[in-house]
């Protein structure tokens, strides 16, 4: 996956490329020409780990209103010749999402580029689902005959127009030309159907019905799939793990537990998460053996399952796992699980390992949230230091909302810190917590941006809810 290349938080670009609020209230006091600079740099070299789930396009779009920001780098970006040979959607993506939200807020100029990019553009899909919940009929209609364009006459076009039809985030255009177009019409009409076959169509072969024949075919994640991705491995042992619920019995124990201790990787790992499931009492041995194995998929499978089991026998062990003075995969897969399901006693545990992760990672990835949460969950006030460091350093915004999370809850000085900041987050959630959280008493400037917050009507309603909430009960 691309990993954006992320300046140093303390910068005007690496805050506003993080989503913070300082980012906003940093570019409001800067140097005009700076400011502009580093918010082009954004929205036209997307900055976020992964685009499909963090937010950033209201953030951008309403520095882009405050400080009048023209739009020209934007359409040079859009229409570069680099359009013509890269059609992936992240490169686009969030511009047209700014631009977007600026046409929400009356920016005439950025309907014409979403307009433009819809009828010439590589991803002109996306402009298109822009425009459908902003533009009336007519302008939609005349869009018709540059993307039908799109779409050659014959069988290979027809079924090319039937997929994008079906896979349309908004519908709106579509159904609009369907009344005067028979090709989108009949598109319209099939694109379900189409559906319905490929999911009959699906390849693959069940397992027979016994616990050995299951087992068996787990395997085939681990031997004829060697070329397999983890992704395909893991949806593969978890359909064996669902047939083995429904097929194993008490007689297979010794089989199971047999091939959780030695069996191939498949296998093994099928047998591994269904004596889990069921609390097996030698399950937590055959699991600390299993992620100690020299195969990789076979140690991270066994320390995912670890973190999604919560009987009292798995829990008593990560308690001892997760004490190991010198870490490793094992007590930091433990003290994920406490983070979840443990109690306040387990705060130790979960505090240190949130401080290892850091220590050797850095303040970003995958299994970093759950850290965060499980701190802000056990009330572990010793954790605040941590807390406060991933969430100025992280580049994830959605972690930082989770870190904001756990701040609410165990530092005193967030109400009237970090809170402040949060107002302007990026996030709709951590702007709601900060709503929600926000000392509001002689600060005439949190007061002020609850009211612009109130009055926006590109804001979320859960945001304005939390907002109004506020400022009528003060």
């Amino acid at each position: 996956m691309f990993e954006p290349a992320i300046a140093p938080s303390a910068s005007l670009l690496g805050l506003l490329q993080r989503g913070r609020g300082d980012g906003t209230l940093h570019a409001l006091a800067a140097e005009r020409s700076d400011a502009l600079a580093a918010l082009e740099e954004c929205v036209t070299s997307d900055p976020r780990r992964d685009w499909q789930v963090e937010n950033r396009s209201l953030y951008y779009a309403r520095l882009f209103m405050e400080l009048e920001a023209p739009l020209q780098g934007l359409e040079d970006h859009l229409f570069c010749a680099e359009d013509l040979l890269d059609d992936e959607e992240s490169r686009t993506g969030l511009t047209l999402a700014v631009l977007g939200r600026l046409a929400g807020y009356g920016r005439h100029e950025a309907l014409l580029l979403l307009r433009r990019y819809a009828a010439a553009g590589s991803n002109w899909a996306w402009a298109l689902d822009e425009l459908a919940v902003r533009e009336d009929d007519a302008a939609l209609a005349a869009l018709a005959e540059p993307v039908l364009a799109r779409f050659p006459e014959g069988p290979e076009g027809d079924a090319a127009l039937r997929a994008t039809v079906r896979d349309a985030y908004e519908p709106r255009p579509w159904h609009l030309w369907a009344q005067t177009h028979p090709r989108v019409a009949a598109a319209t009409e099939q694109a379900p159907f189409d559906l319905w076959q490929r999911q009959l169509d699906r390849p693959g072969n069940a397992p027979a019905w016994s616990t050995p024949a299951v087992l068996a075919w787990a395997d085939a994640a681990s031997t004829t799939g060697r070329g397999a991705s983890p992704e395909q491995f893991e949806r593969r042992v978890g359909a064996a793990v669902r047939c083995l619920a429904a097929v194993a019995g008490p007689e297979d124990r010794p089989l199971l537990r047999r091939t959780a201790r030695e069996g191939q990787d498949g296998a093994r790992c099928a047998a591994l998460r269904h004596l889990a499931d069921h609390d097996d009492e030698s399950a937590p041995d055959l699991l600390e053996l299993a992620a100690a194995d020299l195969s990789r998929q076979t140690a991270d499978y066994a320390l995912g399952t670890l973190c999604r089991v919560r009987t009292p026998r798995f829990l008593a062990r990560a308690r001892i796992w997760a004490a190991d003075p010198e870490g490793g995969p094992l007590a930091d897969a433990s003290a994920r699980l406490l983070a979840c399901a443990g109690v306040a006693a387990d705060a130790p545990a979960v505090v240190a390992a949130l401080h290892r992760w850091i220590y050797r990672q850095g303040a970003d990835g995958d299994g970093l949230a759950v850290l965060v949460e499980g701190v802000g969950r056990l009330a572990a006030a010793t954790g605040v230091t941590a807390l406060r460091h991933v969430y100025a350093e992280t580049s994830c915004s959605q972690l930082r909302g989770s870190a904001a999370r756990s701040l609410a809850a165990v530092d005193p000085c967030f109400p009237t810190g970090a809170a402040v900041e949060c107002l302007w987050d990026c996030e709709e959630t951590t702007r709601e917590l900060a709503a929600r959280h926000v000392f509001t008493k002689g600060d005439g400037r949190v007061l002020d941006r609850l009211r612009r917050m109130a009055a926006d009507p590109g804001e979320e309603a859960e945001v304005h809810a939390a907002v109004r909430g506020r400022l009528s009960g003060g």
